[in-house]
C-alpha cells in the first residue's frame, strides 16, 4: 500500500474511509502518520466513554516478539501489536475502536480453537472468523425485497434499480480492516464478507453511536454463543463498488455487465437465513 502522503485524498470523500475519518475528525485522511501515543489516547477515550475495554495498543517490534505468543493470545492477554506507519495495522486499530465487543468475540473464538487444536492447524470457524476480521461487513436491511435480489445475485437491480434504498432501508457497515486498505485505491472493486441483520425499526438505520453499540452488543453474542461465523459459508459476498458513491463507475448501468466483482450466483449456492436485530 501506498505511503500515507501518496494517496489520493479523493478516497476520504467516499465511502467506506469518509465516514471512518469524520468519526476520527480526519486523522486518517492527513498526510502524517498517527502515532501509537495517538492512538493510545483514542483507545483510553473510548473505553472511559463507554466502558468497554480494548487491548492496549503496543509496537510490534522484536522484544513483542520475542515473548512466542500467537498475535490473537497477545490481544486475550491486552496487548495488540501494532506495526507503525502500516495501514493495516492502522485501520485494525480503528475498527477496535468502533466495534470493541465484536472483536474481542472473534478474539476469544480464535483463542478456543488455538487451545483446542494448536497453533498449525485451522478449523472452518477460525476461518469464518478470519474472513469476517479482515473483510467483513455489517449490513441491516429492513426490505426483504432487497435480500431476494441479493440472495440471486441480481446485482443491476439490486444496486441500480434500487439506488434509492441505500442508506435508508439498506445500510453498510465496513468491519473489515484489509477492505478498509483496499478501499486506499479508488479502482479497486471491493468485495465484503456480510452478516445481515434484518430490522422493522427504521431508527436502527442510523450511524449514531447508540445503534453502533446495539448492533456491537447483538453481533458479540452470536459469535460467543457460537452461532455465528461457524462456517465461512454462512457469509454473504456483498460487492460494495456496487453501492452508489463507492465507486467512480457505480451509477453507470454497464458497470453491473462488465466489473469482474459482479459474480453470478453458483449453482447450488444457497445463503442461511438472516438473522434479526
Amino acid at each position: 500500500m501506498p505511503p500515507i502522503q501518496d494517496v489520493d485524498r479523493a478516497v476520504f470523500l467516499r465511502p467506506p474511509l469518509r465516514e471512518l475519518d469524520l468519526a476520527l475528525a480526519g486523522l486518517v485522511s492527513r498526510d502524517l502518520w498517527p502515532t501509537l501515543d495517538e492512538l493510545e489516547h483514542l483507545r483510553c477515550a473510548a473505553t472511559a466513554q463507554d466502558g468497554v475495554e480494548r487491548p492496549m495498543l503496543v509496537a510490534q517490534d522484536a522484544a513483542l516478539l520475542a515473548d512466542g505468543l500467537h498475535y490473537e493470545e497477545r490481544i486475550r492477554l491486552g496487548r495488540l501489536a501494532t506495526r507503525e506507519r502500516n495501514w493495516h495495522d492502522l485501520f485494525n486499530a480503528l475498527v477496535w475502536l468502533r466495534w470493541p465487543r465484536t472483536k474481542r468475540a472473534l478474539n476469544l473464538r480464535q483463542c478456543g480453537d488455538i487451545a483446542r487444536i494448536g497453533k498449525r492447524q485451522r478449523t472452518r470457524g477460525q476461518c469464518a472468523l478470519t474472513h469476517f476480521d479482515e473483510a467483513g461487513a455489517i449490513v441491516l436491511c429492513s426490505d426483504p425485497r432487497l435480500v431476494e435480489l441479493w440472495d440471486r445475485h441480481d446485482w443491476k437491480n439490486l444496486f441500480h434499480a434500487h439506488a434509492g434504498a441505500w442508506g435508508h432501508s439498506i445500510q453498510v457497515h465496513v468491519f473489515g480492516h484489509a477492505l478498509l486498505e483496499l478501499a486506499l485505491e479508488p479502482a479497486r472493486y471491493l468485495v465484503a464478507k456480510a452478516v445481515l441483520l434484518m430490522t422493522d425499526d427504521a431508527a436502527d438505520l442510523t450511524m449514531d453511536a447508540e445503534t453502533l453499540s446495539r448492533i456491537d452488543q447483538r453481533l458479540a453474542q452470536r459469535i460467543e454463543a457460537p452461532s455465528l461465523l461457524l462456517d465461512p459459508q454462512q457469509l454473504r459476498p456483498l460487492p460494495l463498488s456496487g453501492l452508489p458513491g463507492w465507486h467512480a463507475r457505480g451509477g453507470e448501468e454497464d458497470f453491473f455487465d462488465a466489473a469482474p466483482c459482479f459474480r453470478p450466483l453458483r449453482a447450488g449456492r444457497l445463503y442461511p437465513p438472516a438473522d434479526r436485530f
